[in-house]
């Protein structure tokens, strides 16, 4: 009897203590900022891990040997003594004319003459090239005075190994003095070539002594 009624006793009491502890609300969690912060953090970072995890890691490449470049070298230009570049110098055309100067046939060098005194000069020359001097060929004053000469033009052919006279009409200037003039002959394409010989008289008073006569000779 005594066990049933301690047994009630206890039954009642744990029924009563857990009636009144049903009764409470159960305390709610505070959560601060810097809670909530550091598991926004972790969570980006934990994002951020997982989504290099899915990355592929690329292959690795082979880095291309390097090419053989071909260098281009300026252009030797070469100097005179104070630096200066120097234009190239062609090779010579080797031309197939030729002439020589043989003599004087009239007015030999420093003939003495007076002033506005009308004569004629005379070359004997000789063709030493290979080719013939070509009708069209000229032969002209390239220096000095011409004294009133005009250039003359061939009107035939003179064959190499030939000699040939020509002849210019001129007078002589009025200025006192020894005066020079130098001709050349020049082929069909204005090159010049052969010898160049001149010819060169002495202008002086006719009262001056010892001035020869001038006689000219006839052209050929």
């Amino acid at each position: 009897m005594p066990r049933i009624k301690l047994t009630l006793i206890l039954t009642t009491v744990a029924l009563t203590l857990a009636a009144c502890g049903g009764n409470q609300t159960p305390p709610v969690p505070t959560i601060s900022i810097a809670d909530v912060q550091t598991l926004a953090v972790s969570t980006f970072a934990a994002g951020l891990t997982q989504t290099a995890a899915a990355i592929p890691t690329p292959a690795a490449t082979e880095t291309p040997a390097p090419t053989n470049t071909i260098v281009a070298f300026n252009t030797f230009v070469p100097l005179n003594g104070s630096g200066t570049p120097v234009a190239a110098v062609s090779s010579p055309t080797t031309s197939c004319n030729g002439l020589e100067f043989i003599n004087d046939v009239s007015i030999p060098d420093n003939t003495k003459m007076a002033p506005g005194k009308k004569f004629t000069k005379t070359w004997l020359l000789q063709n030493t090239g290979g080719c013939a001097w070509q009708p069209g060929f000229k032969w002209t004053v390239v220096g000095g005075d011409p004294m009133g000469g005009s250039t003359v033009t061939l009107t035939q052919a003179i064959n190499p190994g030939a000699q040939y006279q020509i002849s210019v009409p001129m007078i002589a200037p009025t200025t006192l003095g020894t005066i020079r003039g130098t001709w050349r002959m020049f082929d069909l394409n204005g090159n010049p070539f052969g010898d160049a010989p001149w010819v060169q008289i002495v202008v002086q008073n006719p009262a001056a002594s010892n001035t020869p006569s001038v006689t000219d000779t006839p052209t050929p």
